[in-house]
């Protein structure tokens, strides 16, 4: 089986890149792909979540030097002397062995991660809701005949709407579609809206609609005849809880 591109992988463990559904479909049947996404992630999030990473100083010059021994054998592991002050997490991660041709861009990748640890972390806090801001929260999961890969997140925020996330959705002729249910009548639902290509959206929660009465969320496979009523096919399912 032919494998990704390396360089793709590195960009997709460093960035909030979704892939392209070939490559979403490729990932879920390689397991060696897979595994390196994983060792690449793993680095870009010792970065993300280190405090104080972002401050440290630039990596000295045998940091490079190993970097570049490592490119040149790439069958060696890679060995990086002691920084003062630890980066420990930083230096087992880049020790532990990569598969394949990956081991020199993992290599890289991690020395690249030390120079953007500051601006990931920035990033992703300014991209992240407080928590004082969401009211409710759900986790979508696929119902019995739907993929198991398919799931999910649903957040209602305090200024009156739901941020549904959702992945590997099964694909559709017609379009997905989210609805709030109440679970005690599941007759009972209001339509939301559509998903987006990347099968997310933002969508507004009507005035009037008591979301500790519908508090089933629920993404639905819509076909394009015209007809509002749900179709009866749901994929996923989440109830909302504060």
């Amino acid at each position: 089986m032919e494998h990704l591109d390396p360089d793709r992988l590195v960009l997709l463990a460093l960035s909030e890149d979704r892939g392209e559904p070939g490559e979403s479909m490729h990932l879920a049947v390689c397991a060696g792909c897979r595994s390196d996404l994983e060792s690449l992630h793993h680095v870009a999030t010792l970065a993300a979540e280190g405090k104080s990473l972002g401050e440290q100083p630039a990596p000295p010059d045998r940091v490079w030097q190993a970097i570049e021994a490592q490119i040149a054998q790439p069958d060696r592991p890679v060995r990086i002397p002691d920084q003062p002050g630890g980066n420990l997490g930083y230096q087992r991660a880049v020790r532990r062995r990569p598969r394949r041709l990956l081991a020199p861009v993992l290599a890289a990748a991690a020395a690249a991660v030390l120079a953007v640890a500051g601006t990931l972390t920035v990033t992703r806090t300014a991209d992240r809701q407080p928590a004082e801001h969401v009211a409710a929260h759900a986790t979508l999961s696929p119902l019995p005949e739907v993929p198991p890969a398919a799931h999910g997140t649903a957040t209602v925020l305090a200024d009156g709407t739901i941020e549904i996330d959702t992945r590997d959705l099964p694909l559709t002729t017609g379009f997905h579609e989210v609805w709030l249910i109440d679970p005690a009548d599941t007759t009972r639902m209001v339509a939301l809206g559509n998903l987006s290509q990347d099968q997310d959206a933002l969508l507004p929660v009507p005035p009037g609609v008591d979301l500790n009465r519908y508090r089933l969320v629920d993404v639905s496979d819509e076909p394009h005849d015209g007809d509002a009523a749900h179709s009866g096919h749901s994929l996923l399912r989440g109830t909302l809880t504060s």
